[in-house]
C-alpha cells in the first residue's frame, strides 16, 4: 500500500507519508500482539459490581417518586443551557465570532487553547461538555441516600466518567493535537502511536502511560547515589549502611524501613534533596532497607514474614553497631507495618526500639477517604482472584489504580501529551521513581487490604499476628508522625487519629504543607513548604488541634532532627560501613516489576 502511493505521487512529502503508513501498519501489528497478551479479563478490578449500579437505578427511582419536582427542574435547567448553547452557536457561526463571554471554563487547564474561546465550533462544544458534567454530578449528588460509602462511591465514579468523556481526550475535539498534527504533517500521531505501543508492550498488554522516560536515570548513577554499602541480604531485603559524612555521629544508630509498594530512593533522588544525605551530615549512623520484588514464588509471604523481616533488621543493626536500641522511621505501609512490630514488641516486653518516626502513616482505617471506592468488597473480592491467578498483586495493577485518584494530572494529560501531542515522557526523577513500582505478595497484599482497611482490625479489636492480637494501643514508644496537609493516599486526619489511638505517652504531631511526597522530600535549602507544630493533647480531635498549632515557615526536617537528637544518646566516633556485600543501593532496586 505505501509502495503504490509513493508511485502515484512525487516528493519528500509523498515520501514521507509512505513511510508513516509503513510505520503504522508495523504499529499495529505490534500492538494487537501486545494486546493478545493481556491477563484474562477480570471484571472485578475494571468496574464496580452490579450492586452499586442497581444501588443507583434504584436511588434515582426513589427520589423521582419523593421529589418529581427536583428531578424535573434539573432535567429543564440541562435542557435549557443546552438549547442556549446550541442557539449562541448558530449565532457565532453567523457571524463568523464567538461573541466575548466570561470564560465557563474557569482556571480547568485542560481547556487553555485559545481557541476553546474564540473559535464556534471548540467553543460550543467545551460549553456542551461542561453543562453535561453539571447534569452528571448535580444528578448524582441529588440522589436520595443513606448509605454513605454508597454515595461516595456514585459521586466518584461520576467524576470518572466526566473526566473520561472531557473533549480534550478525542482528536477530533482537541484543537492542541490538531494543531500539532498539522504542523508535523501528522509526525505528531505516528510518534503518539509508537509511544502507546511501547506502553502495552511494557505493561504486558495493560494500558498504562509512561510518565516519565525509563532510559534518563539509572539508580546509583544520576539517582539515588549516596555512598553505602549492602551489609545484609536476605530472600526478603537488602540492608544498607551509608557512609558517614561527620567525623562524630550519635550513639543509637537509625534505621529507615521505606514502602515496598516503591523504591527507597525516594528519599535520595538527588544530593540536593536526599534525606539521607541530609541525615549523614546531622550525625546519624543511617541504615535503609531496600525490599525484594517480589515474583509468583513470594504468593505465601504475609505480614507475618514482613515483621519478622523488621526484627531481623534491627538486630542486623543492633550487632553492627553493638547498641542494644535504635531508633526507626516508618513511611507510609511501612509505617504501618513498624507500628504493628512495635505493638508485638510491646506484648513481648522487648524495648529495643528508644523511638519511632511515621512518615505519612495510616494505622486507623475508620474512614476510607479517597480509597473508599477500592476497598470495598466488589474491588477487593476482584485482587483476591488476581492474586489467586499471580500469586501477587501486580504493580501494574496497583499504579493503574493509584493512577486514578487523581486522572486528569496521571492518566488523561499524560495520555493527551504522548499518545496525541507524540511527545516524549519527560526526565524527571520523582515521576521515574513513582513509574518503579514493585509487586506484593499476594498473602500479604489480603491480610492488608482485608485486616487493616477493611476490618480495622489494627485500631479495633486487634489484629491477629504471630500468635498475638495487636492493639493500636500497644505502640508506646515516642512517636513523632509526620503527615502531609494535601496528602490524598495517607490523609492528614487518618494519621492523627491513628497517632490519637496510640498508647505512647509521648507523641509530636507534624503537619507539612503540600502532598504525599514534596510534604515529605522538602530538604531546607528550597523553603517552599511550611508546617505546623502543636500541642501533644490529642483529646479535642484533628480540628481542634490544627487550630492550636502554630505555623513555621520552611521544613519540618530541622523541627524533627532535634526531636531525633534528644533520643539519639551522646556523641561518638564515626562508623564504617566496610566492605560488606556490595556497594549501596544494592541489587535488589534494580529489579523492576514484569
Amino acid at each position: 500500500m505505501a509502495e503504490a502511493l509513493a508511485r502515484g505521487s512525487s516528493g519528500a512529502t509523498a515520501r514521507k507519508l509512505a513511510e508513516n503508513i509503513e510505520r503504522i501498519e508495523a504499529l499495529g501489528q505490534r500492538l494487537m500482539a501486545a494486546l493478545s497478551s493481556r491477563p484474562r479479563f477480570n471484571p472485578g478490578i475494571e468496574a464496580p459490581g452490579p450492586d452499586l449500579f442497581l444501588t443507583a437505578a434504584s436511588a434515582w427511582a426513589k427520589t423521582l417518586s419523593e421529589q418529581p419536582g427536583r428531578v424535573l427542574e434539573n432535567q429543564v435547567n440541562y435542557w435549557g443551557e443546552t438549547l442556549k448553547n446550541y442557539a449562541d452557536a448558530q449565532r457565532a457561526i453567523a457571524l463568523g465570532q464567538v461573541q466575548p463571554a466570561e470564560d465557563d471554563a474557569g482556571s480547568d487547564k485542560r481547556f487553555g487553547h485559545p481557541l476553546w474561546q474564540s473559535h464556534p465550533y471548540f467553543n460550543f462544544v467545551k460549553r456542551q461538555y461542561l453543562i453535561n458534567a453539571k447534569a452528571l454530578k448535580d444528578a448524582a449528588g441529588n440522589l436520595k441516600l443513606s448509605d454513605d460509602v454508597a454515595r461516595r462511591r456514585i459521586t466518584w465514579l461520576t467524576d470518572q466518567m466526566v473526566d473520561m468523556m472531557a473533549p480534550t481526550n478525542f482528536l477530533a475535539t482537541n484543537p492542541d493535537a490538531l494543531e500539532r498534527a498539522v504542523q508535523t504533517e501528522g509526525e505528531s500521531l505516528v510518534r503518539g502511536l509508537e509511544n502507546l505501543v511501547r506502553d502495552v508492550e511494557r505493561n504486558g498488554g495493560d494500558f498504562v502511560v509512561s510518565l516519565a522516560d525509563r532510559e534518563a536515570f539509572s539508580v546509583g548513577e544520576n539517582i539515588g547515589t549516596s555512598e553505602g554499602v549492602v551489609v545484609d541480604r536476605t530472600p526478603l531485603y537488602e540492608l544498607i549502611q551509608y557512609k558517614p559524612a561527620t567525623d562524630k555521629v550519635f550513639e543509637t544508630p537509625l534505621l529507615i524501613f521505606p514502602p515496598w509498594i516503591n523504591k527507597f530512593y525516594i528519599l535520595d533522588l538527588k544530593p540536593q534533596n536526599s534525606l539521607i544525605k541530609w541525615l549523614l551530615e546531622q550525625g546519624h549512623t543511617l541504615f535503609v532497607v531496600s525490599w525484594k520484588n517480589p515474583d509468583s514464588s513470594y504468593a505465601d509471604v504475609g505480614m507475618e514474614e514482613y515483621v519478622a523481616a523488621y526484627l531481623e533488621a534491627m538486630d542486623k543493626v543492633r550487632d553492627l553497631t553493638a547498641q542494644p536500641r535504635l531508633n526507626v522511621v516508618g513511611y507510609c505501609i511501612a509505617g504501618t507495618t513498624l507500628s504493628l512490630t512495635l505493638a508485638l514488641l510491646k506484648q513481648r516486653g522487648d524495648d529495643r526500639v528508644k523511638s519511632a518516626t511515621l512518615f505519612t502513616t495510616l494505622t486507623d482505617f475508620s474512614d476510607q477517604g479517597e480509597f473508599v471506592s477500592f476497598l470495598q468488597d466488589d474491588f477487593v473480592n476482584g485482587i483476591a482472584e488476581e492474586v489467586s491467578r499471580h500469586g501477587l498483586l501486580r504493580a501494574q495493577l496497583m499504579s493503574r489504580t493509584m493512577s486514578f485518584l487523581r486522572p486528569n494530572d496521571l492518566v488523561w494529560g499524560p495520555a493527551i501529551r504522548s499518545y496525541m501531542m507524540g511527545e516524549e515522557p519527560p526526565a524527571f526523577d520523582l515521576l521515574f521513581w513513582n513509574g518503579d513500582s514493585t509487586n506484593l505478595p499476594g498473602k500479604m497484599a489480603m491480610q492488608y487490604l482485608r485486616g487493616l482497611c477493611q476490618q480495622n482490625a489494627f485500631a479495633t479489636e486487634g489484629f491477629d499476628l504471630m500468635g498475638h492480637k495487636l492493639h493500636l494501643s500497644d505502640v508506646t514508644v515516642p512517636v513523632c508522625a509526620i503527615a502531609c496537609e494535601t496528602d490524598h493516599i495517607a490523609p492528614w486526619k487518618d494519621c492523627w487519629r491513628g497517632v490519637a489511638g496510640m498508647g505512647s505517652k509521648d507523641k509530636t504531631f507534624i503537619l507539612s504543607e503540600s502532598g504525599h511526597i514534596a510534604g515529605i522530600v522538602n530538604p531546607p535549602t528550597k523553603k517552599k513548604y511550611g508546617h505546623y507544630i502543636g500541642s501533644s493533647d490529642f483529646g479535642g480531635g484533628y480540628q481542634a488541634w490544627k487550630e492550636s498549632a502554630s505555623f513555621a515557615p520552611g521544613t519540618w526536617w530541622t523541627h524533627w532532627a532535634d526531636w531525633l537528637a534528644e533520643r539519639a544518646g551522646r556523641m561518638v566516633p564515626a562508623r564504617s560501613p566496610g566492605d560488606g556485600l556490595g556497594p549501596a543501593p544494592g541489587t535488589y532496586v534494580h529489579e523492576r516489576a514484569a
